[in-house]
């Protein structure tokens, strides 16, 4: 299963939540029209495994990958489509070899063309910018520029996510200046997710790349 060339990616909000809460909003979310989802775990639960294997259950029955964040060890455990890593985690090489060469790994570059042109070079299945708005999720995340899309849709070939605080009523900005995929959670997760997902997918159909 490849990463997708546009659409939306949902990031599972744990913090909280009940494990079948965070399973039925994942579903909601795919019903909605999800093209991509992570589990996020950033406060992990010894019921992370059982959650993952449930959310990665309901993913495959709507032919979506599902990414776990920085954990390698439990994507391989559940055989997940991926992972998604920050700077600071596993190397992207520890990823791909623990994997296999078919997985997906996505890794976030914030405001940095820089880190994004030498992972395309390491062959990550697409990078992430962000965050280019206030966000809840990431508050201590630096700023990134729309100028950053707009570079990378000239400099890289493979898909372009941004992230932080995006909304249906600012996720244009991000396409027009070059994104292909929008990546959000509490966007989704803090509301109906199924609608939400639906407000989100309406965006790729009015938003024009400019180049």
């Amino acid at each position: 299963m490849k990463f997708p060339a546009s659409g939306v990616y949902a990031i599972t909000q744990t913090n909280g939540k009940q494990d079948d809460t965070i399973v039925s909003d994942t579903l909601a979310a795919l019903e909605g029209g999800a093209t991509v989802i992570q589990y996020r775990h950033k406060n992990p639960r010894d019921t992370s495994t059982l959650l993952a294997q449930k959310i990665h259950h309901h993913c495959q029955n709507f032919n979506v990958p599902l990414l776990i964040n920085d954990n390698i060890e439990l994507a391989h455990a559940i055989g997940a489509e991926g992972v998604h890593l920050g700077q600071d985690d596993a190397s992207i090489e520890i990823a791909q070899t623990r994997l296999g060469p078919d997985a997906i790994i996505g890794i976030s570059c914030y405001d940095s063309l820089d880190l994004a042109l030498h992972a395309q070079k390491q062959q990550v299945s697409y990078v992430a910018f962000g965050r280019f708005f206030s966000s809840e999720s990431k508050p201590k995340a630096p700023p990134a520029q729309l100028s950053t899309l707009t570079q990378a849709a000239k400099q890289l070939s493979l898909p372009i996510v941004a992230i932080g605080g995006i909304l249906p009523s600012n996720g244009h900005l991000l396409l027009n200046a070059g994104a292909d995929v929008l990546a959000v959670i509490g966007g989704i997760f803090d509301h109906d997710p199924l609608t939400a997902t639906q407000r989100y997918c309406k965006l790729f159909t009015s938003a024009h790349r400019i180049l």
